[in-house]
């Protein structure tokens, strides 16, 4: 047996150094998630408190959007800020680097809404197509 696809293009040497796939696969990861990227649509407008934001997506819980709000402090996107209030205040903000983001997160979140309907039809002809097989 001999292989047959020979021609593979080769990579100059260091091809990886400084864009390592698997860190930009968790970036991507971060911000690509549903709940990450609603969120960061909401800060776009300006700083929010954490039950705000909660009210504001429907369908997430409390607990997923404290983990969510985390990793995106964890990763420069948002700033936390307590006010010495009784009961305390807290307030989410964009970073400068997280309005970076915001307008293609934006961008993406018109989109899918704009082809909502057009993808929906797309799944039905598929599934339609492919449920007699």
């Amino acid at each position: 047996m001999k292989p047959e696809h020979t021609d593979v293009p080769v990579l100059p040497p260091n091809a990886h150094l400084g864009s390592d796939c698997r860190g930009v696969a968790a970036v991507l990861s971060r911000i690509g998630d549903k709940w990450s990227v609603l969120v960061i649509m909401l800060l776009g407008d300006g700083p929010r408190r954490f039950n705000e934001l909660k009210r504001m997506i429907g369908g997430i819980s409390q607990r997923m959007l404290t983990l969510t709000l985390r990793g995106l402090e964890r990763d420069g996107l948002v700033t936390r800020t307590v006010f010495p209030t009784v009961p305390p205040r807290v307030d989410y903000e964009l970073t400068d680097l997280g309005r970076g983001l915001s307008e293609p997160v934006k961008a993406l979140g018109a989109w899918a809404h704009a082809h909502q309907p057009d993808i929906e039809t797309a799944r039905q002809n598929f599934d339609g197509r492919n449920s007699t097989s």
